[in-house]
C-alpha cells in the first residue's frame, strides 16, 4: 500500500517516521508545486495521503466526496482512494488537535481564544474550540477586520493557538506574537512541532505560561488516518507511545559543563549507544576559524570567539537527532540558551574540580579554576534540564544520561 505527505515544501518532515510506528505501508514525501498538483492527482498512484500547507483547502473542491467532519470544517487533511478510483476527503487534524488541547490541560470552556492565521490548519483549530466551548474564538490574519496591527482590541485573550508556519523550521527565530501583549493568558498552543519549542512556546515557558507544541497533534492526526489508510482500529494509547518515542529520536542530547569534564568523550559514547551523530562544538569551530580554538581566543580575544560560537549554535540547535558537546564557556552568553533549547535536552555534566585538566584551556590558565566554577555554576544550572555526575567509565555515564533523559521526557 503506497501512501504519503502532499505538500509544496517539506523539508524535515517527520510524518515518515510517524508512519512507520502506526502501520506497515510505504509512506512518501510528495512534493508537488502547484503547477503539477492536477498531473499528480489524475494519475491518483496512491492509495491514501495526509495533506498539508498548502493544500488543505485546495483538495476540498479537488475530492469527489467528503466525510462530515471536512465538509463542516472546510478543510481537508487526509484523502483516501475508494475502490472505484475515487478521492474522499476527510479531516483529522480536528481529532489531533483536541487530542493536543486535552494532552495540554489548557482549559478552554467559556474562554476567549485567540486563532493566528486562517489557512487549513486554523479551520481545524476554529472547529475544535467552539466545540470544547470556548467563549470567544478570534481569528487574527495578516488583513481584514483583526489582525496583527491591532492585537491591542484582544488583550483579554486567555488561550493563543498558532496556527501559522511563523517560527517553523529553518526560520526559528521568528514569533508570530509578543506574548507580553497579553496579560492574562493562560495557555500557549503551537501546532508547529519542528523545532519542538517554538520561539513563541521559549517566551511562554519564560513567563510561566502552559503551553505545547504540535508533535502531540501530528502523532494523533497520524495515528487517526493510519486507521483509515489500513482500515484497521489502532487503540488511542498508541498516540502517547508514538510521541514519547519521536521525541525521544528527535531531541538532541546536549552536554555542558566545565571545561575538561569530559563532554566531548561521554558524547561520543552516548552518540555510539544511541546510534546517532555526535558533535563537538569546537572541534566544528576549528573548522570554520582555520586555528585550535585556544589559539583563536589568545590572537583575536575570547568575544570575539564567543560571537562565532554563538552563530555555530544557532545552526546546529535547529537540527534534529544530534548528541552535541559544547564548549565549557557557551553558557556564558544567554542568547545561546533558546538556540539549544529549542530542540534539546540540555544535560550539565559535573565533575570534581581536582579532576579537571588545565593543559592546551587557555580560559582555565587565566585564573584560578575555582574562581570560574563559582561563576559559572549557576549557569550551568539555568541552561540544564539534567544534571548528571561524570563519576565513572564513559559508557556507564551515558547510560546514565539516557535514563535520566527517559525519566525526564515521561
Amino acid at each position: 500500500m503506497r501512501c504519503g505527505l502532499l505538500g509544496e515544501k517539506l523539508g524535515h518532515s517527520y510524518s515518515p517516521a510517524l508512519h512507520a510506528l502506526f502501520g506497515d505501508y510505504d509512506y512518501e514525501l510528495f512534493e508537488v508545486s502547484p503547477d503539477r498538483l492536477g498531473d499528480f492527482l489524475r494519475v491518483r498512484d496512491f492509495q491514501g495521503l495526509n495533506v498539508t500547507i498548502p493544500y488543505k483547502t485546495t483538495m476540498l473542491a479537488i475530492c469527489d466526496d467528503l466525510t462530515e467532519t471536512a465538509a463542516t470544517i472546510g478543510s481537508v487533511n487526509t484523502v483516501l482512494k475508494q475502490l472505484d478510483g475515487s478521492l474522499l476527503g476527510d479531516n483529522t487534524d480536528a481529532a489531533g488537535f483536541e487530542g493536543m488541547v486535552w494532552k495540554s490541560r489548557i482549559r478552554i470552556l467559556g474562554r476567549k481564544c485567540l486563532v493566528l492565521g486562517s489557512g487549513g490548519a486554523s479551520l481545524s483549530a476554529q472547529y475544535v474550540l467552539r466545540k470544547l466551548g470556548a467563549g470567544e474564538v478570534v481569528v487574527i490574519s495578516r488583513t481584514g477586520e483583526n489582525n496583527y496591527d491591532n492585537l491591542d482590541r484582544h488583550q483579554d485573550a486567555a488561550v493563543i493557538v498558532n496556527a501559522t508556519p511563523v517560527g517553523m523550521y529553518p526560520n526559528t527565530a521568528a514569533s508570530p506574537v509578543d506574548l507580553r501583549q497579553f496579560p492574562h493568558c493562560e495557555g500557549v498552543l503551537d501546532l508547529i512541532y519542528n523545532p519542538a519549542r517554538t520561539a513563541l512556546l521559549q517566551q511562554a515557558e519564560t513567563l510561566g505560561i502552559p503551553h505545547l507544541g504540535g508533535l502531540y497533534m501530528l502523532a494523533e492526526q497520524a495515528r487517526c488516518a493510519a486507521q483509515l489508510f489500513t482500515g484497521e482500529v489502532i487503540p488511542a494509547i498508541r498516540t502517547q507511545e508514538a510521541y514519547r518515542t519521536l521525541r525521544s529520536r528527535m531531541e538532541n542530547r546536549i552536554l555542558v559543563g566545565m571545561p575538561g569534564c569530559g563532554k566531548s568523550t561521554v558524547g561520543r559514547a552516548l552518540a555510539a549507544q544511541l546510534d546517532r551523530p555526535f558533535v563537538d562544538t569546537d572541534a566544528e569551530l576549528e573548522k570554520v576559524l582555520h586555528m585550535p580554538v585556544g589559539e583563536y581566543i589568545t590572537h583575536y580575544g575570547e568575544e570575539a570567539f564567543r560571537k562565532e560560537e554563538t552563530a555555530l549554535l544557532a545552526q546546529l540547535g535547529k537540527s534534529s537527532g544530534l548528541v552535541i558537546a559544547t564548549g565549557g564557556g557557551c553558557v556564558t552568553r544567554p542568547e545561546n540558551y533558546p538556540h539549544l533549547h529549542q530542540n534539546g535536552a540540555i544535560f550539565f555534566l559535573e565533575r570534581a574540580l581536582s579532576k579537571l585538566p588545565k593543559k592546551g584551556r587557555p580560559l582555565s590558565l587565566k585564573g584560578s579554576l575555582e574562581d570560574m566554577y563559582t561563576i559559572r555554576l549557576p549557569m550551568y544550572r539555568r541552561f540544564a534540564d539534567i544534571t548528571v555526575a561524570n563519576d565513572g567509565p564513559a559508557e556507564k555515564v551515558a547510560q546514565k544520561l539516557e535514563e535520566a533523559y527517559e525519566h525526564f521526557s515521561d
